[in-house]
């Protein structure tokens, strides 16, 4: 993927979805909203339907991002081409848990996620305007247990902030984690074997 016409875009803010991309040479250009254009992204409602799974939960928003990325494309009249996008959240108890809306918040989910195993589920998905595609990944992560000065002093970091379950994997809460089963990319929040994968059924082949 190393020439303009293999290019695909990007529907996230994630700086560590990027960083990810440009690992595994994926050449790509960034399709998010603009300051001050239409405002946020409501067209993709991130509430949870009643009674659904986080499997569900995660695969239904990846997929919603990538079909009103390739809306936005068009509204935008830019070149045609793929539009990845990704979802992430942790469940705990069968509960699904998203980024923290506060401070409190974020010390109340790490106070759970303590001396404890969670799941950390990543969905990427591919709109070219004619097909959708998603996979899913499934990872487990357990955390040792913490102290409530550790807790405030992340919490006071500010990282948790941007965060789903109220943690980066790749940042300061790395010392919390006891093991990992599964996918670190897909931990951070773009898992890139499915991601791989994805790509190749689209015709954009990742060399090695």
């Amino acid at each position: 993927m190393n020439n303009r016409s293999n290019r695909i875009y990007l529907a996230s803010r994630s700086p560590r979805r990027r960083e990810l991309l440009r690992q595994i040479g994926v050449q790509f250009d960034l399709l998010v909203f603009r300051v001050g254009e239409r405002g946020e992204d409501h067209d993709v409602d991130e509430s949870p339907l009643p009674d659904e799974t986080v499997e569900h939960y995660v695969e239904r928003l990846a997929l919603s991002k990538a079909d009103a990325g390739f809306r936005r494309l068009r509204w935008r009249q830019l070149m045609p081409r793929p539009v990845l996008s990704a979802d992430t959240a942790l469940a705990l108890d069968d509960e699904i848990i998203g980024k923290p809306s506060s401070g409190d918040v974020a010390r109340a989910i790490l106070e759970r996620l303590s001396g404890r195993t969670h799941r950390v589920l990543t969905a990427v998905a591919l709109c070219d305007g004619m097909r959708t595609r998603s996979l899913v990944n499934v990872s487990e992560v357990r955390f040792r247990t913490l102290n409530d000065a550790e807790i405030l002093r992340y919490v006071a970091s500010g990282e948790p902030m941007d965060k789903a379950g109220a943690y980066g994997i790749q940042g300061h809460a790395a010392v919390f984690i006891e093991e990992i089963r599964g996918s670190y990319s897909g931990i951070m929040g773009l898992p890139l074997f499915e991601t791989a994968q994805l790509l190749e059924t689209f015709g954009y082949p990742v060399q090695a």
